[in-house]
């Protein structure tokens, strides 16, 4: 009886030891657009057991558009999501208490076609320029903005058609436009069927103020969230900065993604593999969030109220500053 005992206590000692040592991942749920590039890395993650080495289970719900993401956030129905700085801003000053990390500063550019007589920027006057993402979108006010400084009002001085990503993206290539300011991605195809870039965006922001390449883009989650799960944040931005680091170095894990490009055109493949590395951040935190309220200023008196609401400044919390360093 005594042997059995012991031999008892001995099973339940390991079991209780294995059981304080072995932890169930953590579940983080993200909301991402089914065509957008972070698909591309969550395969990437996935591949190579990112998600597993770093103790996370991940949720993904694809959704067909960064505005669905917007209103999973808002109804607490996921945890991490890819938005913009301005758009995080804009939602705290309305009493949500959102908050941003960099993901890539990968920015659209004014393309034109090859044969194009437009040199500069300044020959878009009198053209016609077609404009994605609508008359506030961030791209558009920046540009106006530094055309601006030059006397231009390319909203009176070209002809101005607004119009959704792919299918600006076919007028031009049909020749219906002159110009046309475009997302990064569908920059990527244009330069791939022989486009030429005119200007990039991130090319103008220095002389809006900018002392680097801005993060235009990144994580989106919810502060309280966040100091409640400050490892679990952890981990992710390192699983994140390691996917990245993946992409940047090897071309063979684009190879594996290749499918959800969208595309087999390996002109098309090695821009988008291009255009992605160069959006890669690695700036510090508080450089990005330096910058952030310049060009927030410049985005606020061009685009006013209906672009930044109430606030007339970059909300001091909008980026998130991970315990420890960036």
């Amino acid at each position: 009886m005594g042997r059995l005992v012991r031999t008892l206590a001995v099973s339940i000692a390991l079991a209780l030891t294995q059981g304080g040592t072995s932890h169930a991942a953590d579940t983080i749920r993200l909301a991402v657009q089914k065509t957008g590039t972070f698909s591309w890395e969550l395969a990437a993650i996935r591949d190579q057991g990112l998600d597993k080495a770093a103790n996370l289970s991940l949720e993904v719900t694809e959704l067909a558009s960064t505005e669905a993401g917007k209103i999973a956030m808002r109804a607490g129905n996921a945890d991490i999501m890819l938005s913009d700085w301005l758009w995080v801003s804009r939602e705290r000053a309305l009493g949500a208490k959102l908050t941003f990390y960099p993901y890539s500063s990968a920015l659209g550019a004014v393309m034109v076609p090859a044969s194009s007589p437009i040199k500069t920027l300044a020959d878009l006057k009198g053209r016609r320029l077609g404009v994605a993402g609508g008359a506030i979108d961030k791209s558009w006010l920046l540009l106006q903005a530094r055309m601006k400084q030059d006397g231009i009002d390319l909203k009176s001085d070209a002809s101005i058609v607004y119009g959704a990503p792919p299918l600006l993206a076919a007028k031009a290539l049909d020749g219906e436009m002159d110009a046309s300011l475009n997302f990064w991605n569908f920059c990527a195809q244009l330069e791939a069927k022989g486009f030429r870039r005119l200007a990039g965006i991130e090319e103008i922001l220095p002389k809006l103020g900018a002392k680097g390449p801005v993060a235009a883009v990144g994580y989106v989650f919810d502060e309280d969230w966040a100091a409640s799960h400050r490892d679990v944040v952890a981990r992710f931005i390192t699983m994140s900065r390691k996917a990245k680091e993946l992409l940047t170095t090897s071309d063979a894990a684009w190879e594996k993604i290749a499918p959800l490009t969208g595309t087999s055109d390996p002109a098309l493949l090695q821009a988008y593999r291009n255009r992605y590395r160069e959006g890669i951040p690695h700036r510090s935190i508080d450089d990005e969030e330096a910058d952030a309220r310049v060009l927030y200023r410049v985005l606020a008196e061009v685009g006013g109220r209906e672009l930044v609401g109430p606030a007339p400044e970059l909300d001091p919390g909008t980026f998130y500053h991970a315990p420890g360093g960036d």
